[in-house]
């Protein structure tokens, strides 16, 4: 069939390890035919519904010119297999406007993923919230009174905005820091924006685990990343090492749980963040650590999603 992604820019990704990229290659070994579509391209017109720029993509081993573009045309969303929604946060209103074109697109047809509704729905941050008996202690708030109470309770937190990637804008407070006020200033924009607030968990030194959650299958491996020295954010994007790892007992447990729920509302992929024990993040629009799981353990999450795509579409 042909699998449409909708994703950042491509010459922006980096093949080497970039998620979505082992998605479209893994598409192309089954058998499927590859597009690229980029977000600005959406639009819906009357008469013809949800369309966009759809470019055909041969996939390439390496992994400095990875793609090979063929023929690009305007063509209806309904008219492919499946979409694949990898675009990049900042969840922004023009994320959100993706989706409501995304939702239109599976009114007529189109089958996307993960779900448009789903992803609008979900806030990657406060997505812990329904599974709050796996999460740390946490505030979502804007005013500055309840999160200096929280800081006070827990003395040692981090706070960190609920539309951030990467480690962005992410800090760790502890109540005697001198500059507490301002950082909550700086991060609520003077009680303009919510954030969230966790009580700091001291087993990020052996890594904040990303586990892989495929259609209703839990990954057996996850890529704990860990800190480099003197920082206490993990990411990969901020200079952490990322090691793979077999689940543990309570990764089992808490993954599980989630696994049913996510994939009955149309997510084929989800990453969730696990430190120590404690469930701190729920990823949604464009987990990853796919192709760092597979290099070092030789699992192929990438072909395990393409192959749930290709059930959720009827194809096997």
């Amino acid at each position: 069939m042909r699998i449409a992604f909708i994703a950042d820019p491509l010459d922006h990704l980096k093949a080497y390890k970039d998620s979505s990229v082992a998605m479209m290659r893994a598409a192309q070994a089954a058998g499927h035919s590859v597009f690229a579509i980029p977000q600005p391209s959406l639009r819906w017109t009357t008469g013809r519904g949800v369309c966009a720029k759809a470019t055909a993509l041969t996939l390439l081993g390496d992994d400095h010119s990875w793609y090979q573009e063929g023929e690009s045309a305007i063509l209806p969303l309904r008219d492919f297999g499946a979409v694949i929604m990898r675009k990049d946060p900042p969840f922004d209103m023009e994320y959100v406007a993706s989706t409501w074109l995304l939702e239109r697109a599976e009114a007529e047809g189109a089958r996307v993923f993960n779900r448009a509704r789903a992803l609008r729905d979900h806030s990657e941050k406060f997505a812990v919230a329904e599974f709050e008996q796996f999460a740390a202690p946490t505030l979502v708030a804007r005013d500055s009174a309840p999160l200096h109470e929280f800081i006070g309770e827990h003395r040692d937190v981090v706070l960190k905005p609920l539309d951030g990637m990467g480690g962005i804008g992410v800090f760790r407070v502890r109540a005697d820091d001198p500059n507490r006020n301002v950082i909550i200033e700086t991060l609520t924009m003077n009680g303009n924006r919510t954030i969230m607030a966790q009580r700091f968990i001291p087993e990020i030194v052996d890594g904040d685990k990303r586990i892989l959650i495929v259609g209703d299958e839990v990954a057996p491996y996850c890529l704990a990343r860990i800190p480099m020295a003197g920082e206490t954010r993990g990411n990969l994007a901020v200079g952490g090492r990322g090691e793979a790892r077999l689940l543990t007992s309570r990764d089992f447990e808490i993954a599980e749980a989630l696994a049913p729920v996510f994939a009955a509302r149309g997510m084929l992929f989800v990453g969730i963040d696990v430190i120590g024990d404690w469930l701190t993040e729920i990823n949604l629009t464009s987990p990853t650590c796919m192709v760092e799981v597979q290099q070092q353990t030789g699992f192929d999450a990438a072909a395990l999603f393409i192959r749930k795509v290709e059930e959720a579409c009827g194809e096997r």
